[in-house]
């Protein structure tokens, strides 16, 4: 009898080990994948004035970085329209994720605060981190009722 209690109890660790990992894999990657959506791509016929010449827009979606333990300031000059290869970036570091890491999602773009902050783009007026953080019970809930039985 005290061998199947203590079977019992090291499979329900276990399941609540998985099910921990899938929560908060689940929240960053839903929580990344609304931030990176939300982020304007350059829609050079809403400016006031005329692109750059060769301009083409999705920098700032391509700048979203997933990282564990420390940020990760790195700008890159490639670009994203869609954001998914931004989001199949993540995917790596997300899946190195143990419980003990931070996760971080960063952009280093000298202007995605203004971006986020200053109302700069007509796409995203409100910003994309705060409407997404606003949403974090969502993405929580979300995460708990996608555990596999």
């Amino acid at each position: 009898m005290a061998d199947t209690f203590a079977l019992d109890i090291a499979a329900f660790a276990r399941k609540a080990k998985a099910a921990q990992d899938h929560v908060v894999r689940k929240i960053a990657t839903d929580l990344l994948t609304r931030i990176v959506l939300r982020t304007p791509v350059g829609n050079p016929s809403l400016w006031k004035g005329k692109p750059p010449a060769g301009y083409v827009g999705g920098r700032a979606r391509a700048n979203w970085n997933v990282s564990l333990g420390r940020p990760d300031h790195m700008v890159t000059a490639i670009t994203d329209k869609n954001g998914q290869t931004t989001i199949y970036r993540a995917m790596a570091p997300l899946a190195a994720w143990k419980a003990d890491d931070a996760i971080y999602i960063t952009n280093s773009l000298p202007y995605i605060r203004t971006l986020e902050y200053e109302g700069h783009s007509k796409q995203a007026p409100a910003g994309m981190v705060r409407i997404s953080v606003a949403e974090f019970q969502t993405f929580v809930d979300d995460a708990v009722r996608s555990i596999p039985k």
